[in-house]
């Protein structure tokens, strides 16, 4: 089953700045190939919404930016700012104490 893009769209900063904390650095595509693998396909990122939200990210100053040429070909890394890292760490919690919400709210028993 894949998630809807609803239920990515309200969390995929928070799931990008987690990933560049476990990651140091990332590229785009590999960071939406990283998060399809962990999923194992139930979270699929696509670029047009991933790039808008790194760009966010990185106005907000929560991601830093640095260009490596390999070649001929340009590559865009990623890396989270100190206030970013700040920043996941309250997202992480919050997102963590809503899904004790929903689980209350629905009657979603754990497995």
């Amino acid at each position: 089953m894949i998630y809807s893009t609803e239920l990515i769209k309200g969390t995929l900063k928070t799931i990008v700045l987690k990933m560049l904390a476990n990651n140091q650095k990332m590229y785009g595509y590999e960071l939406t190939q990283r998060v399809k693998e962990l999923t194992e396909g139930r979270i699929q990122i696509t670029e047009g919404a991933l790039y808008p939200t790194l760009h966010a990210l990185e106005n907000e100053g929560l991601v830093t930016t640095e260009t490596e040429y390999l070649g001929k070909r340009v590559r865009k890394y990623y890396s989270l700012s100190q206030s970013g890292s700040n920043v996941m760490q309250e997202r992480v919690s919050e997102v963590k104490d809503f899904m004790a919400t929903l689980s209350f709210l629905l009657d979603i028993k754990p497995a």
